[in-house]
């Protein structure tokens, strides 16, 4: 049986932090995984920015609410979910994730979380697990499903590369060119076609 694995952010939906960055007028927040390997890292610079500029979690809320899923990222998902067993398994967070999942038709996603303070400024990321994505594809793995994973950034190798198939989406050329042996794709009908593939389909 198999279960296929996907990230979201660059792959079904806009970079939050990408989006918010836009609005917030702080290009620094531009910065993902596609840049920066280690999230840890990443987040608490994220968590040190938006603190010294007074941003709360609202703020980026108020930012998602008017997000929208990347074009034709539903239908894709809709078909794929008609194919096989599917999961989100993101580096996002709860209270980040809900509506741009709600406007996919809500699939499940696995993901992390935020601590905030009584102010309601983010001090905290707190991570499902470690290395979450190939954790969890290990995890899956483990009680019997084949998996499939596709994804964009680097935080995404490791379950690409753990799963029967793996596939970039919509990646860097640097990522391309560091895994030339990755398929890569930048079109929703030949990543469809390349899952049905492996699946018999």
């Amino acid at each position: 049986m198999y279960i296929t694995c996907l990230d979201m952010e660059g792959v079904i939906s806009p970079e939050i932090w990408i989006e918010f960055s836009k609005v917030s007028g702080i290009p620094e927040l531009s910065r993902t995984t596609r840049d920066e390997p280690d999230y840890d890292k990443l987040m608490k610079w994220r968590i040190g920015i938006l603190k010294e500029h007074g941003l709360t979690l609202k703020d980026i809320q108020d930012t998602i609410a008017k997000i929208d899923p990347l074009p034709g990222a539903k239908e894709f998902l809709d078909e794929l979910r008609s194919c096989c067993q599917t999961v989100v398994l993101s580096d996002t967070f709860e209270e980040f994730a809900g509506p741009i999942l709600k406007k996919l038709g809500q699939p499940v996603i696995f993901c992390n979380s935020l601590k905030v303070d009584e102010k309601g400024f983010i001090v905290e990321h707190k991570m499902r697990c470690q290395q979450s994505k190939l954790t969890t594809v290990k995890a899956l793995q483990s009680i019997g499903f084949e998996t499939i994973a596709f994804g964009d950034s680097y935080n995404d190798l490791g379950m690409i590369q753990a799963s029967k198939a793996g596939f970039l989406f919509r990646t860097t050329d640097k990522i391309k060119n560091d895994f030339p042996n990755i398929p890569a794709f930048t079109e929703y009908d030949d990543l469809l076609n390349a899952i049905k593939k492996e699946l018999g389909k």
